[in-house]
């Protein structure tokens, strides 16, 4: 502690809340704190940021306009949640694009970092333990991806999440707002829509579209996904075939709605980095046989009602993967005849495909965090792999 209080600056992981001891000692004694991206940023130079944030989808995202960018040619580098630290690759390997995952834990701890282009995907409950179970706190801890930029900067939107309407109705930001949507009722300035099954992207009086059929990652969400990376590449300058192409090549992300395998017509889908509801829910929406859901780990606070509509229709039986899982049985035991506790993810598998039927799904999409039974979400997605390809 004596060492730590010496400091004149402190670089904090994102997952140690202001609330522990430690933290405690280090504001009362003044010291700067901050975040990595914080530090990063102050030695960026003239390298130009597009920062992804959101509950959902932000990984993906990130890593789809990762993709787009490299895919033309750019001078890119994959930084922040996934990907090198962003100091890390500014040290060793500096670039001219920084296509960077951030949290609402990592943005918690910024004082002047500011993206070019900042992405706000969506806000649900999340991580609402660390915010005082306040949803005011982490909305606003979300919309600090904008607090820094200027009219020069562009801060990229999703039309239909009601949070985020509902927060730029009271709120004003200088960055220029583009917005994303399925609504026919879209802006005719920059953005993105989808129509008959056509994803339209303008921006600076141009305007490309393609058959939501050709992108390589499926289900509505990824549209959005897609939306908001396609418009983002567009402003980095990126040419609108180069674009389209690239859309068909991106090979998704791992642990995120990631097919397995199909045994004795038995569908296997890995989504352990399902670690919130709306995850869940965008999971269960995507599915188009009969489910059986592998469900549960370390709770946040989540309210199950979300799912009771998708789990009335779609879900035949939950297998449960936590170390408690109460708030799964009081959730569901209505309307789920088969709720069954398992405790490692091979049980779980041998469980979920002793009930399962030719054409069925097995679906991992746990929306709670890995670390009661697993080291993380990784893990918890290898073990369930592994057990599948067992079978």
């Amino acid at each position: 502690m004596e060492r730590i209080l010496a400091a004149g600056c402190i670089v904090k992981s994102p997952g140690i809340s202001d609330s522990t001891p430690v933290m405690q000692q280090v504001k009362s004694a003044g010291i700067e704190i901050c975040s990595e991206i914080e530090f990063g940023y102050r030695y960026k130079g003239s390298g130009k940021i597009i920062a992804i944030t959101g509950s959902n989808g932000k990984s993906t995202t990130t890593m789809l306009t990762f993709h787009l960018l490299k895919e033309a040619g750019y001078d890119t580098a994959l930084v922040g949640n996934i990907g090198l630290s962003f100091a890390r690759q500014l040290a060793e390997q500096p670039a001219d694009w920084y296509v960077m995952e951030v949290s609402s834990f990592q943005l918690d701890d910024i004082h002047w970092f500011r993206p070019d282009i900042a992405v706000l995907l969506n806000i649900t409950p999340d991580h609402l333990d660390r915010y005082d179970n306040r949803m005011e706190n982490y909305i606003a801890a979300k919309f600090r991806i904008t607090e820094n930029q200027t009219t020069s900067d562009f801060l990229i939107l999703n039309q239909d999440d009601p949070v985020i309407g509902q927060y730029l109705a009271t709120h004003s930001f200088h960055a220029k707002k583009i917005f994303i949507t399925m609504s026919e009722q879209h802006t005719t300035d920059d953005g993105g829509y989808i129509h008959n099954e056509r994803m339209y992207l303008q921006y600076g009086g141009e305007e490309m579209s393609t058959s939501i059929h050709d992108l390589s990652i499926k289900g509505k969400h990824n549209q959005y996904n897609s939306m908001a990376a396609g418009i983002s590449a567009r402003i980095a300058g990126i040419r609108r075939e180069k674009i389209r192409e690239s859309f068909t090549t991106f090979e998704g992300m791992e642990h995120r709605l990631e097919y397995v395998a199909t045994i004795r017509g038995v569908h296997f889908i890995n989504d352990s980095k399902a670690t919130n509801i709306n995850s869940v829910w965008y999971a269960l929406e995507d599915m188009k046989h009969p489910t059986i859901l592998i469900l549960g780990g370390q709770d946040k606070g989540n309210d199950y009602s979300e799912l009771t509509a998708l789990v009335q229709e779609k879900v035949k039986a939950i297998i449960c993967l936590g170390v408690d899982n109460t708030a799964i049985h009081e959730a569901f035991s209505a309307i789920v005849p088969n709720i069954i506790d398992t405790e490692t993810a091979k049980e779980a598998v041998l469980a979920a495909y002793a009930l399962a039927e030719k054409g069925d799904t097995v679906l991992l999409s746990p929306g709670c965090a890995s670390f009661d039974r697993f080291k993380n979400f990784e893990d918890r997605g290898k073990q369930f792999k592994e057990a599948v390809n067992e079978l």
